[in-house]
């Protein structure tokens, strides 16, 4: 809610000072208004992270955190060696959920879908979190907003500025040459 009262305050900041025939006294620099809008921008990030990490406590999990804010966890161990990399091609069988419980979106091994590891349009934190699988993984993702569908949402059930959770096994990988089980 912060930025959407930010952004009109921000507004009317910066206008105030171009009106022609008034004193600039109360103009903000550009400086201060970047340095105001990364202020706004990690008091966001910061409650977004603490409430994920409530959100986590409240279920048991034991949650790794990577560098970006992607958090993981292992469910079930696969038999694969192979971990999937940039440019290959993943068979991933998914559900995906809001931080509330709500089901978004699901893709059985009868219905799975296929993506090109940091090629193809789907969520960045999905291509981060992919990358630490074996064939047969089935892990826990829960990607904070900026590494799910950002400021947006995806227009259709997932609300702007939501983090999701995702239950996923890895189904294949296919590298172009020796694909570990057939991606069909």
């Amino acid at each position: 809610m912060s930025r959407f009262l930010f952004i009109p305050l921000l507004v009317f900041l910066i206008s105030c000072g171009q009106e022609q025939n008034k004193p600039r006294q109360h103009q903000l620099s550009k400086q201060q208004v970047n340095n105001l809008s990364v202020q706004m921008n990690s008091w966001d990030a910061k409650k977004e992270s603490d409430e994920i990490n409530q959100y986590i406590k409240q279920n048991g999990w034991d949650m790794t955190e990577t560098p970006s804010g992607l958090r993981y966890m292992l469910m079930q161990k696969g038999k694969g060696k192979e971990m999937p990399v940039n440019g290959n091609t993943v068979k991933v069988a998914f559900k995906i959920y809001l931080l509330d419980g709500s089901l978004c979106y699901s893709a059985s091994k009868d219905s799975a879908k296929t993506f090109v590891v940091g090629k193809d349009y789907v969520e960045a934190g999905l291509h981060e979190g992919i990358q630490l699988m074996h064939v047969g993984d089935k892990m826990r993702f829960v990607l904070p907003s900026h590494l799910a569908h950002g400021l947006t949402g995806d227009q259709k059930k997932i609300p702007p500025l939501s983090s999701v959770m995702y239950e996923i096994e890895l189904l294949g990988i296919d590298n172009g040459t020796h694909p570990e089980k057939v991606i069909k």
